[in-house]
């Protein structure tokens, strides 16, 4: 009797394993680009290859982390000092967002679906309230696209750009990020 229930207890435990695993799709590979160019001056940009992102798609829940020391930038001393004076990453090791993408409906999407997404945005140590991102999502057979933008200001988060290069590096910050999800 004791093995029934364990054997009974093993499956249920199983089959909900598979019913909460086919609503989630996950990234590790995801894109995080962001540009605080100004026009004449040096280019002020760098990516990051190697975001983790997830999606639920019963409910639009959708989750980011970016590791901060992963942006590369083309210059070696520009990412240097990001790392050092502006994002700290010793201190803060990581950008967060955690939002809900609004009507999500994984039956919806046609090739490029337009959505919007609410959510909080974690950088610095200081939390940003985002709204309205637009989120562009196309879907294949175990794969979900999303793509889009959105802007930040560094003040927003306690970035203090030094008086001397402060005509260099732009206040609006342009973020990008494009995640190619697999279904868990």
């Amino acid at each position: 009797m004791i093995r029934k229930k364990y054997f009974l207890t093993l499956v249920i435990c199983f089959i909900s394993c598979i019913g909460f695993s086919q609503t989630k799709y996950i990234t590790k590979t995801g894109v995080v680009s962001f540009e605080a160019s100004v026009p004449s001056f040096e280019e002020v940009k760098a990516s990051n290859n190697s975001v983790t992102a997830i999606i639920n798609t019963d409910s639009g829940e959708f989750a980011a982390l970016v590791l901060i020391k992963g942006f590369r930038f083309k210059n070696a001393l520009m990412e240097e000092h990001f790392n050092e004076n502006y994002a700290e990453s010793d201190q803060f090791p990581k950008a967060t967002f955690k939002g809900k993408i609004t009507d999500f409906n994984l039956g919806n999407i046609t090739t490029n679906t337009s959505f919007k997404a609410n959510g909080e945005l974690n950088f610095h140590g200081k939390t940003k309230q985002l709204k309205d991102i637009v989120f562009n999502i196309s879907k294949g057979e175990n794969e979900i696209s999303i793509t889009g933008n959105f802007k930040a200001l560094a003040s927003d988060f306690d970035i203090k750009i030094p008086k001397i290069v402060s005509n260099k590096i732009a206040e609006d910050i342009e973020v990008s990020f494009q995640f190619d999800l697999k279904k868990k």
